[in-house]
């Protein structure tokens, strides 16, 4: 009896091509826990921000109508209020930590594609980057959009990534030199 003309190949296009981008033993984080990292981020600075203004400073900043009133600069001073809160967030997590709290909690590391540590002026740029998913109403489709984009691609990297050179990797599996300096 002869063999059967079949033969087994790997089941992943896409993980397979990610995994030619990263060192060996590296795991890119999955998406959807990316997104849930983002979430806690999202959620920890909302709290805190409600607490400290007792619940107004987003009535204020969800409420669109004041944009076209005579309070359009205190809604403007909100939204800067707001990006700012958020860029100084990621910037200064990620020098300190290396990634955010959020990421920390789900166990991941933004590193370089040969997974080495970003520098502190990596952070500014990445960090700048991230507000457009913090636009009130418009950054959430933003996210959505290009979540799915990535989630559909043969790298699964984010416009954010590519633009920044940057992976995000399950923390655990990174060499040693990298992994014990993170925070």
């Amino acid at each position: 009896m002869s063999a059967a003309p079949l033969s087994i190949h790997g089941g992943n296009l896409a993980k397979e091509a990610v995994a030619a981008l990263t060192p060996e033993g590296v795991l890119l984080a999955p998406l959807w826990k990316r997104a849930v990292a983002f979430t806690l981020d999202v959620l920890l600075i909302s709290i805190l921000i409600n607490l400290l203004t007792g619940g107004k400073y987003y009535s204020v900043l969800m409420n669109w109508q004041n944009l076209a009133s005579k309070y359009a600069a205190v809604w403007l001073l909100h939204l800067l209020l707001h990006m700012v809160i958020y860029w100084l967030y990621f910037k200064y997590t990620g020098r300190r930590l290396h990634r955010s709290l959020g990421q920390r909690a789900m166990r991941l590391a933004v590193v370089h594609d040969d997974a080495t540590l970003l520098n502190d002026a990596h952070w500014n740029k990445r960090a700048i980057s991230k507000l457009r998913y913090v636009i009130p109403g418009i950054g959430q489709i933003i996210g959505l959009i290009e979540f799915t984009r990535a989630l559909f691609s043969e790298d699964h990297l984010t416009p954010l990534d590519k633009s920044s050179h940057t992976i995000v990797v399950i923390d655990y599996t990174l060499p040693g030199e990298s992994r014990f300096d993170l925070g």
